[in-house]
């Protein structure tokens, strides 16, 4: 099984930073229309929001784990809820690489891949090297073609 790079748990920290801040900022809103000029209410919220989302990154990538195997792709996931996806080659319509700008300025990629059925099945694997995201996707790919042949000979 392999795990993320590490460089991807700043990336979600990033994240955790920003929903902390929007959230403080809401909850000095809503306190200073309702108990008066407490400032000390978003900055208490804000600070366990963020204490919240950084355990949140932290177990969300001690849990994050893929395997490419021979049939299929295995992905395990999941802080509060555990999902282990299985997604068959003969199902995989396309697979995309993306590196938004938080990814680009950290060396990291995604790889999406898109499959046939029902909406909402397409799976991501984040913070991969580019160099590991385009090696997955164009094994992705070759494993899909196979597949596709495998099945068309039945």
């Amino acid at each position: 099984m392999e795990v993320l790079n590490p460089r991807v748990r700043f990336a979600w920290t990033v994240g955790a930073v920003v929903t902390a801040g929007i959230v403080g900022v809401l909850a000095a809103v809503v306190s200073r229309f309702t108990l008066g000029p407490f400032a000390t209410v978003g900055l208490a919220v804000a600070a366990g929001a963020l204490a919240l989302g950084l355990v949140f990154v932290v177990l969300r990538y001690r849990s994050w784990r893929f395997e490419v195997r021979e049939d299929d792709l295995y992905l395990e996931r999941g802080v509060l809820t555990r999902v282990n996806t299985v997604v068959p080659f003969v199902r995989v319509q396309h697979v995309d690489t993306q590196r938004g700008p938080v990814e680009r300025a950290l060396g990291l990629a995604s790889v999406v891949v898109y499959t046939a059925g029902s909406r909402g099945a397409d799976v991501s694997i984040p913070g991969l090297t580019p160099e590991r995201a385009d090696d997955l996707q164009e094994q992705l790919r070759r494993l899909a073609i196979e597949s596709e042949r495998e099945t068309d000979a039945v």
